[in-house]
C-alpha cells in the first residue's frame, strides 16, 4: 500500500466520512487515493473555504474536521482558519502536501516551510519525510487533535512519501489520563458555593467542548444560581432558561455585567477571561472569590486569580458536585438579577419603513424555535445582533469565530455544518463586508446541492469599524464606505441560487417565511441603516459597569 493510500484508510478506519480540501501538485497522490475512497471529498473554491468548512463541521457535530490542501499557497491559505481552529479549541486535521523530501530547502516549486509557518498557531504540528514515520504521525494527529482539550493539528507530508510503498507499521499512542476526581478540590468549591451570598455562574465555550451541556444544566436547575455566558458560552443553557442572564462583556447585556460587578462568588466554567468578556481586567467581578473549572491547567491564573481551580473532566467535576451539593442559591439575590433581566430586557420597535436589524433577527429566532437548526455567524455588527437577539437551545447550534474574530467565516463554516447535520435548517448570518471574504462558496453550495440560507444584512459599511470612529474616532470614517457594493440578489442568481431583496418593514413577514420555506439555497438581502448601531456597548478600559447605550434601547 502506498503512503497516500494508507492515509486514506486510516481517516476511514477514524469514522471520517467527509473532508473539505483543493487538490495541487504535491498532495496530487492523496487525490488519487481519495477517488476509491468512501470519503466524501468537498471541493471548495478556496482552501480558506475549505478549511472553515471543516471547522463548521467539528463545532456543529463534536467531530473531526478534516481539511486538505496542496504545498505553497495551499499551506498559506490555510493558516488564517487553523489560527481560527486554535483559539477556539476546534478539534481539525490540516492535511497539507509538501514538495519532495529531496528538494526541501532549495525553493523548489510551491516550497513553504508550512511547518515553521504553523508553530503558532496549532496545537501540534508534524513533518512527514520517510514512509517509516507515516503511521506513526497520522495515528497521532488524529488523537491529539481530539483528546484533552481539542485543536487543530497539521499534517505535512512530502510527496515522495505519498508515493512510497508503506514497508511496517507501527504504532504506539500514549493511553489517557483518566485521573480521580480532585475531591478536596471540589469540596473547597462546595464550600465557597455553599456559604457565598452572590453567586454567579460564568459559563464558556468549555462546556461545549467537553460534551457537559447536561451536566452543567442539572447542576443550574439545582442550585438556582444566576447564569451569564461568553460569546462561546451561549447555548450552554437554552437562551431563554430563566437564570440566564445572557451574554457578559463589551456588547453583554445589562443585567449580565451588573451581576458580574456585584457577585461575591464567580464560578467560571469552562471559560477563559478573555478580555471582551472582562472588559478592564482589574475591576472584573471586583468583590468575587474565583472558582475556576478548566481543562487545561494554563488557563488558571493566567488573567484572574481563583480561589479554587479544579482540571479533570468537567463531566464528572460538575455531577459530583450536583450530587454533593445540598444548597440552592440566594433567593434574594437572585430575584435582583432576575428584576433587572426584565428591567433592561431589549425592547424591540417596529415600523413599516425601515428595517431594524435586531427587531428583524428577533423574529427570525422566533420562526425557528422549534425546528432544529444552526446558525452560522461572520465577524462584526451582524455576529452581536445574533448573539444579543437570538435564542439557542444548545451550544453546536450557535457557530461564531470567538477568538480570532475571521472574516469570511460564516459561509463555509454553514456548508461544514449543514453536511454534518442534514436535519437542520441551518443559516448563515452575514454582513455585506464579511459575505465578500469567501463569496465564491456560493458556488460549493450550488455544486452540492447545499440548502444553506444566507440573511445578508447590508448597511453599506464596514459596520463595527464605523462605529468605533463615530464613538471614539470623532466621527473621522477611514476606509469604511462599501456603498459601491454589488448587487448581491444579482451575484446570487448568477450562481444560480434564489434571492430576493428588502428594504422595508412591511415586507420583513412575507420574506422570511420564504426564505425558511425554501427547500433549496437561498440569500435573502436586507437593507438596513449605515448608521444604527450595536448597544450596550463597554468603551475600552472601561469596566462592565460603565456600559453606554443607544437609541436602540
Amino acid at each position: 500500500m502506498l503512503g497516500a493510500n494508507y492515509l486514506i484508510k486510516v481517516l476511514e478506519e477514524h469514522k471520517v466520512d467527509t473532508v473539505f480540501g483543493y487538490p495541487g501538485g504535491a498532495i496530487m497522490p492523496v487525490y488519487d487515493a481519495l477517488f476509491d475512497s468512501s470519503i466524501k471529498h468537498i471541493l471548495c473554491r478556496h482552501e480558506q473555504g475549505a478549511v472553515f468548512a471543516a471547522d463548521g463541521y467539528a463545532r456543529s457535530s463534536g467531530k473531526l474536521g478534516v481539511c486538505i490542501a496542496t504545498s505553497g499557497p495551499g499551506a498559506t491559505n490555510l493558516l488564517t482558519g487553523i489560527a481560527n481552529a486554535y483559539l477556539d479549541s476546534v478539534p481539525l486535521l490540516a492535511i497539507t502536501g509538501q514538495v519532495n523530501s529531496d528538494l526541501m530547502g532549495t525553493d523548489s516549486f510551491q516550497e513553504i516551510d508550512t511547518l515553521g509557518l504553523s508553530f503558532s498557531i496549532v496545537k501540534h504540528s508534524i513533518l512527514v519525510k520517510t514512509i517509516d514515520e507515516l503511521p506513526q504521525a497520522i495515528y497521532q494527529a488524529i488523537h491529539i487533535a481530539q483528546e484533552g482539550r481539542p485543536g487543530p493539528v497539521l499534517l505535512d507530508i512530502t510527496k515522495d512519501v505519498q508515493q512510497a510503498a508503506i514497508k511496517r507499521v507501527t504504532v504506539s499512542l500514549p493511553v489517557s489520563d483518566c485521573s480521580d476526581l480532585d475531591e478536596k478540590k471540589l469540596q473547597q468549591a462546595k464550600h465557597l458555593i455553599e456559604t457565598s451570598s452572590r453567586p454567579l455562574f460564568y459559563a464558556g465555550g468549555g462546556i461545549g467542548m467537553a460534551n457537559a451541556s447536561t451536566s452543567f444544566r442539572a447542576l443550574a436547575n439545582k442550585l438556582q444560581i444566576p447564569i451569564v455566558t461568553t460569546l462561546k458560552g451561549i447555548g450552554s443553557v437554552a437562551t431563554n432558561f430563566s437564570n440566564n442572564l445572557g451574554m457578559l462583556g463589551m456588547h453583554g447585556t445589562k443585567a449580565a455585567n451588573f451581576a458580574v460587578q456585584d457577585c461575591d462568588l464567580l464560578i467560571a466554567v469552562g471559560a477563559r477571561f478573555d478580555d471582551r468578556a472582562t472588559g478592564k481586567l482589574d475591576e472584573f467581578a471586583p468583590s468575587a472569590k474565583v472558582i475556576h473549572f478548566d481543562f487545561d491547567k494554563a488557563e488558571f491564573d493566567k488573567l484572574k486569580f481563583a480561589t479554587v481551580k479544579v482540571t479533570g473532566n468537567l463531566n464528572k467535576n460538575l455531577q459530583y458536585l450536583e450530587q454533593q451539593i445540598n444548597c440552592t442559591g440566594n433567593q434574594q439575590w437572585l430575584s435582583s438579577c432576575l428584576a433587572n433581566k426584565r428591567q433592561y430586557q431589549f425592547k424591540y420597535s417596529k415600523s413599516e419603513q425601515t428595517i431594524c436589524a435586531s427587531s428583524l433577527l428577533n423574529r427570525l429566532s422566533k420562526l425557528l424555535h422549534d425546528k432544529p437548526h444552526i446558525v452560522t455567524c461572520d465577524v462584526g455588527q451582524h455576529q452581536m445582533w445574533v448573539a444579543q437577539h437570538m435564542h439557542f437551545q444548545g451550544i453546536e447550534n450557535h457557530l461564531s469565530s470567538g477568538g480570532l474574530g475571521a472574516m469570511g467565516y460564516g459561509l463555509p463554516a454553514a456548508i461544514g455544518a449543514q453536511l454534518a447535520n442534514k436535519d437542520h435548517q441551518v443559516i448563515n448570518v452575514s454582513g455585506d463586508g464579511s459575505i465578500m471574504m469567501n463569496i465564491q462558496e456560493l458556488a460549493t453550495l450550488i455544486r452540492y446541492q447545499i440548502p444553506v440560507k444566507i440573511l445578508l444584512l447590508d448597511n453599506q459599511r464596514l459596520g463595527m469599524v464605523r462605529q468605533w470612529q463615530q464613538l471614539f474616532y470623532n466621527n473621522r470614517y477611514s476606509e469604511v464606505d462599501l456603498s459601491d457594493n454589488p448587487d448581491f440578489t444579482l451575484v446570487a442568481n448568477a450562481f444560480g441560487i434564489r434571492s430576493q431583496s428588502i428594504s422595508s418593514g412591511m415586507q420583513v413577514e412575507k420574506a422570511l417565511q420564504q426564505f425558511l420555506d425554501s427547500e433549496k439555497s437561498y440569500l435573502l438581502h436586507v437593507s438596513i441603516d449605515p448608521k444604527e448601531n450595536v448597544w450596550p456597548l463597554v468603551p475600552p478600559g472601561k469596566n462592565n459597569s460603565q456600559l453606554i447605550e443607544g437609541e436602540s434601547l
